[in-house]
């Protein structure tokens, strides 16, 4: 009987797709890839638009303007779809698509510098990029008839997970696990407001803040983005995945100094910040930034960059914002070169509002525990608390090297929280939310204190207490001694019988 394929849409059509890369390293072939995902994407954007325009006597489907009025990206003739398929037998489609992304460029400025135009190399197998866009064409017949827009937004965001796993440790560099990127997005709920990401990577926190909205029944349009990448590659990604999911991404900029030193957004206060900044950066120019005055709580130290991050996102927080961000589990502890005055300082200022330890695992880029770190300037029911979650047991291995979060997993964490923050103070009101040995703690600043402002949610969650199975310590001992020497005397039973047979036939142990 023939084994079923249960393989997703996305999983199926990354698989052939993957085939046909051939010798090419998966770092080189995801702008490949993804660039005929985005160049299919606009086509099918503007090809709606083109209908509808051309059964109106009164406009024209050629028109420019009327597609920037849309705000959808206007595709000339020698860039649509249509075109580039009908060359994709053509020794010469490597050069057809690498100008049909120029054309592209020169006509929607926001595009400009950012599509890939790699399609004309050498390396790359010709037969196997036409077998690539007829793979990319026949999307439309397996999309169980959903919006082809949100089928190619899905198909984009897959794929970028999967090239990040493929790459490995450079891999993380521009992606974030999604299941982090929802948890931290549940917990803090944008809403409407800005939303900042100061590492965006490839944009995965800005997509899963549109989700959330849409989800929610919220209006996309109430929320506005601003992000900074110090990588331009990476930059030219996030511009393409925010763009295949309409999300303005004219404050999402690229510069080569960085966030530290060329701050792209100065005057800043976001609503909602959300962050996966580089692990324990080293040299990231504290020397130049000694004085800056971004570090209200103390200067970070310029071997390790954790600090510095999380006065940068707490600079730029609004009166009534809140902040989530990924540090390694050693920003939790760490009192080299005056982090631990610093973190104290945040303590005592009554900014933490929740730590979450994550399992070992999830990210592709490191192997280094890490927790999440929310901020709030205004806190609410919980001034003076700090809520503690250890979740580094949760989670399932998808796959030999790399854990997941399940959705059960998301939602308990986030449940938990917003449990925590919605409790009333009134006598006659019951919350929600109660401690949990081994899972969840409500600590005051006090019992912080105590533990010298570590806050690693162990010290405070404790162990989950076991069930007693009403069976004393004196006779479980006794139990396993017995099964102990019977196990033994098994074995010498073996041993001896073995010995005899082997004299049997003259031989010896």
């Amino acid at each position: 009987m023939a084994k079923t394929d249960n393989s997703s849409f996305e999983q199926k059509l990354f698989k052939s797709a993957d085939k046909l890369r051939k010798n090419i390293d998966a770092a080189e072939y995801k702008h490949v890839v993804l660039g005929l995902i985005f160049l299919k994407y606009i086509s099918e954007s503007f090809g709606e638009l083109y209908d509808e325009l051309q059964s109106d006597e009164y406009s024209d489907p050629e028109d420019r303007d009327e597609y920037l009025a849309k705000n959808t990206f206007f595709v000339p003739k020698e860039a649509r779809w249509n075109h580039i398929h009908a060359n994709a037998k053509l020794p010469t489609v490597g050069q057809t698509i690498d100008e049909a992304m120029q054309a592209i460029e020169s006509e929607n400025k926001d595009l400009k510098n950012v599509l890939p135009q790699v399609y004309g190399k050498a390396n790359l197998d010709k037969t196997a990029l036409g077998e690539l866009i007829d793979l990319i064409s026949n999307t439309d017949l397996q999309a169980e008839n959903e919006n082809s827009k949100d089928l190619f937004g899905r198909v984009y965001e897959y794929f970028l997970g999967e090239f990040a796993n493929a790459e490995g440790k450079k891999g993380g560099q521009f992606y974030t696990p999604k299941s982090i990127v929802k948890l931290m997005v549940e917990m803090i709920e944008p809403y409407k407001g800005r939303v900042y990401d100061p590492a965006c990577g490839s944009g995965g926190m800005f997509v899963m803040s549109e989700k959330f909205v849409t989800e929610h029944q919220g209006n996309i349009q109430d929320i506005t983005v601003y992000g900074q990448e110090s990588n331009q590659t990476t930059w030219k990604l996030s511009k393409m995945n925010l763009a295949i999911r309409n999300i303005n991404s004219k404050f999402v900029v690229w510069n080569t100094e960085g966030t530290f030193l060329k701050d792209a957004h100065p005057d800043l206060k976001a609503d909602y910040i959300l962050a996966n900044p580089p692990f324990n950066q080293s040299e990231w120019g504290i020397d130049i930034l000694q004085e800056d005055g971004r570090w209200k709580y103390g200067t970070p130290p310029s071997g390790n960059a954790n600090y510095g991050w999380m006065q940068h996102m707490l600079y730029h927080l609004a009166p009534r914002g809140v902040m989530a961000t990924v540090l390694s589990n050693g920003s939790l502890s760490s009192n080299t070169s005056g982090e631990g005055e610093i973190r104290k300082n945040l303590i005592e200022n009554d900014l933490i509002e929740c730590i979450v330890a994550l399992p070992k695992q999830l990210f592709y880029n490191t192997g280094i525990p890490a927790c999440i770190w929310f901020l709030r300037r205004e806190k609410a029911n919980h001034s003076k608390e700090v809520l503690f979650i250890d979740a580094s047991e949760l989670g399932f291995m998808k796959d030999r090297v790399h854990r997941d979060l399940a959705e059960e997993d998301i939602d308990l964490i986030t449940n938990t929280y917003h449990n925590w923050r919605n409790v009333i103070a009134s006598e006659t009101k019951q919350s929600a939310y109660q401690d949990i040995k081994g899972f969840c703690k409500s600590a005051t600043i006090e019992e912080i204190e105590k533990h010298n402002h570590v806050l690693t949610p162990g010290r405070y969650v404790g162990i989950e207490a076991v069930e007693d199975d009403g069976i004393s310590f004196e006779t479980k001992m006794e139990a396993l001694t017995t099964s102990l020497k019977q196990q033994m005397d098994k074995e010498i039973a073996l041993n001896n019988e073995i010995a005899t047979q082997l004299a049997k036939i003259g031989l010896s142990l």
